[in-house]
């Protein structure tokens, strides 16, 4: 089997960055797709093969950018075996198409779901404190995770192939993306607790007076378990703030 550099790796790995440069409403990311195998496919095939292998991969193709990595790792070690004569269970296209749509699922949940929500969390206790760390801090909270996983991912499907499905699977994302916005409520009600607190005592009442939004919090989570619209608790909070800010602020 024919071996491939690691620059020639390294490459590919750079363009997934440029991904989705380039879209299109039929096929979606596939030019993207084709831009990052494209080194390797040059250097594993020759003449027709090369052609062959081109079109072979301006199919449909749509996933989240960040859990491309794997795929795209996978489908670099499929061509390499299929470019050496070995045949799998999998050919490149069923690997491709029956990975994209999950690991898109995955990706919008853990990523812009839990992830990015937790990073602007985070980062706001240090924006109320008037501290210039807040971008950083939302930066770094946001782009570590995916960078790790653009990076761990590539790797992991270029080494494992196929099984880097059970990779994934192994991780329970779906699990953790769940945590993850479960931490961001937390972090989310103790800001706003401090938030509370803080006007309270800057207009010269006891912060006691936030024990007043309870009922409203207890309003929320009996409209949201029984599936109340985001609007209807939109209205809810602006009623309060309404009510809260002229019976005590004014």
């Amino acid at each position: 089997m024919q071996s491939l550099s690691r620059l020639l790796l390294i490459r590919s790995f750079l363009r997934l960055f440029l991904l989705q440069a380039s879209w299109n409403f039929e096929r979606m990311q596939n030019l993207g797709v084709l831009y990052v195998l494209e080194p390797v496919l040059r250097a594993l095939y020759r003449d027709d093969a090369l052609q062959e292998a081109y079109h072979r991969h301006m199919g449909y193709f749509n996933t989240h950018p960040f859990m491309a990595s794997p795929i795209l790792g996978a489908t670099i070690a499929l061509e390499q075996r299929r470019a050496a004569g070995q045949v799998g269970t999998f050919g490149v296209d069923d690997f491709k198409s029956m990975t994209m749509a999950p690991y898109a699922a995955i990706g919008d949940a853990l990523f812009w779901g839990g992830v990015r929500p937790l990073a602007v969390c985070v980062s706001l206790f240090f924006a109320v404190k008037g501290s210039l760390l807040a971008p950083v801090v939302f930066l770094l909270g946001f782009n570590l995770p995916h960078l790790w996983m653009r990076l761990m991912g590539f790797m992991r499907g270029y080494l494992l192939g196929v099984s880097v499905v059970e990779i994934i699977q192994r991780h329970r994302l779906p699990d953790l993306a769940v945590r993850i916005k479960e931490g961001m409520v937390v972090v989310l009600g103790g800001l706003i607790a401090y938030l509370t607190v803080a006007t309270c005592r800057g207009a010269g009442f006891s912060a006691g007076w936030g024990a007043a939004a309870l009922p409203l919090i207890c309003l929320f989570v009996l409209f949201a378990r029984k599936g109340a619209s985001a609007l209807l608790l939109l209205g809810l909070s602006l009623a309060f703030l309404v009510t809260f800010f002229q019976v005590v602020i004014w």
